[in-house]
């Protein structure tokens, strides 16, 4: 079970609403409602918590690059919604699939590619260079992220149980949070 919230800043605080998570189906349709939320290009934070195994944090500030932290990236890995995160943070996204399809190891079309340095082998195990990156069994992205929201990153890093209701605790938004729950 997911529970999933924007909260924007305002001049008067914070203002909450509840995600639908039905309508998201990538990163950037989480982005996309982050900045639809947002008051006068303000921050947002996009809270994400799939029971008590992994939450996750996603900032937008108007057209910055958006900010991320999942607290178990291999618990949210293996989400579909924690999934984007991760996917995200190890930089495993669409582009690189992209990427992959383009004429890139220095053969012309036709030739074979070549063989890696280290050998590889037919067992699926491609080795070093294999483009897929281990995740990590712990907090994975920018835990200074909400440091500047009165959230430090030592706390970030230790939240465990009722994440997100800590979070909104420290933000000052624990009423709005509370109210979309």
């Amino acid at each position: 079970m997911y529970f999933a919230a924007l909260l924007a800043r305002t001049e008067d605080g914070w203002e909450a609403s509840d995600m639908e998570l039905d309508d998201v189906e990538s990163l950037s349709d989480l982005i996309d409602l982050a900045r639809a939320a947002a008051v006068d290009d303000d921050t947002v934070v996009a809270l994400i918590e799939q029971e008590d195994a992994w939450f996750g944090v996603v900032r937008v500030d108007g057209e910055e690059d958006p900010r991320y932290f999942v607290s178990n990236a291999a618990a949210a890995s293996r989400s579909s919604y924690g999934s984007m995160l991760t996917d995200e943070l190890l930089g495993s996204d669409e582009e690189d699939d992209e990427l992959d399809e383009l004429d890139l190891d220095g053969t012309e079309d036709g030739e074979e590619e070549a063989i890696t340095a280290y050998g590889g082998s037919d067992d699926g195990d491609d080795g070093p260079g294999s483009g897929a990156e281990p995740v990590p069994a712990g907090p994975l992205g920018d835990p200074r992220l909400l440091d500047d929201l009165g959230v430090t990153h030592k706390q970030l890093m230790t939240l465990d149980g009722d994440a997100l209701s800590e979070i909104a605790e420290s933000l000052g938004a624990t009423e709005v949070l509370e109210a979309v729950r």
